[in-house]
């Protein structure tokens, strides 16, 4: 196996962990509705360049979560790229272990859930899968983002296919919802928001600057410059 900084090559999907990272809150010990959004390096070389994401979604006194993702093997064996199904809300990507970019908890919670599920029904590429520049789980998660701005989503800078916007589209919402965005096909685009900054898509990269921060943002590398604690939380 070759390691190139943090990303590990040659790994064995067979044999790469995939247990929880002890993240996410016990569903047996939290009966109030939970939303998480989660990040994770990629697996094997593809991680070099982007990041996968995920949503898990657990309604009020519900006994697990529902965990709803893109993944491009599915279209392979003949299945819809996108599911949701209980799992593991946090588990390792093959070995890598996952941020969190999303934690809403409470009514907000719950009323993110209704809307999520809704978006998660009308995405538009479940059956698709591109790797580059899109649809693909960044594209979906970005997607949810855009339907339902009380997540308040930034996308990581490295997470390649946020830009796809749906159905053809040249203008749409910025994933956080506080702002816009055009984009022709993710290949080429500008998005201007208040949480995510500036950021200019080249080829399906993006590069930008977050004066809040104050950061810069970068392909394969992520945010330069102060790290703030930019997720959306909500515990009411």
């Amino acid at each position: 196996m070759i390691s190139c900084g943090n990303i590990r090559l040659g790994k064995d999907y067979r044999t790469a962990n995939r247990a929880s990272a002890e993240i996410a809150p016990d569903p047996a010990k939290t009966p109030e509705a939970v939303v998480q959004v989660y990040s994770a390096r990629a697996f094997n070389w593809r991680g070099i360049f982007s990041l996968h994401t995920w949503i898990a979604t657990k309604p009020a006194n519900a006994p697990h979560y529902t965990v709803h993702q893109v993944v491009g093997w599915r279209v392979r064996r003949g299945l819809p790229a996108l599911f949701s199904a209980p799992d593991i809300p946090d588990r390792h990507w093959f070995g890598y272990r996952p941020e969190i970019l999303v934690d809403l908890r409470g009514p907000k919670a719950a009323s993110a859930i209704v809307r999520i599920m809704e978006a998660v029904e009308n995405y538009p590429y479940a059956r698709d899968y591109t790797l580059w520049p899109g649809p693909n789980s960044n594209t979906f998660t970005a997607y949810v983002g855009r339907h339902v701005p009380e997540l308040g989503l930034d996308m990581p800078v490295t997470a390649v296919g946020k830009d796809f916007l749906a159905n053809g589209s040249f203008v749409g919402r910025a994933p956080s919802g506080t702002g816009f965005q055009v984009s022709i096909f993710g290949l080429l685009g500008l998005l201007v928001a208040r949480q995510e900054g500036l950021e200019v898509n080249l080829l399906g990269l993006s590069f930008g600057i977050d004066p809040l921060g104050p950061a810069l943002k970068l392909p394969f590398i992520g945010r330069l410059g102060i790290d703030l604690d930019r997720r959306s939380t909500s515990a009411k």
